[in-house]
């Protein structure tokens, strides 16, 4: 079995306020963030499909154009290079999956 202990995975501040833990398997990177409120996440894509599950707090984010605030219990599937950024209203907590696996979140 390959058993992750998270509190063992350093954490890494991708951009100012947002602070992830990533944990990567053959094919999909999860990130694990904890997110400072009013951050905002700045508008891009990418070629991942994204699959985001918002665990605690208040999340506004636009894909496409659309936006939505949300919150725990919410998941917003992101398709591959949709355009899309966010902004945490409150403290976040949101789990990401990436399909396929991140190689630019992988620390060298």
């Amino acid at each position: 079995m390959n058993q992750i202990k998270l509190w063992e995975v350093a954490e890494r501040e991708m951009v100012p306020g947002y602070h992830a833990k990533f944990v990567h398997s053959e094919n999909m990177t999860i990130a694990y963030w904890d997110i400072e409120k009013g951050n905002a996440l700045p508008k891009h894509s990418h070629p991942h499909e994204q699959v985001a599950n918002i665990i605690e707090g208040s999340f506004e984010m636009t894909v496409d154009g659309e936006t939505s605030v949300l919150g725990p219990g919410s998941v917003v599937i992101i398709p591959s290079n949709a355009m899309h950024s966010g902004k945490a209203l409150t403290s976040c907590r949101i789990i990401d999956v990436f399909y396929p696996v991140r190689t630019d979140y992988i620390q060298k």
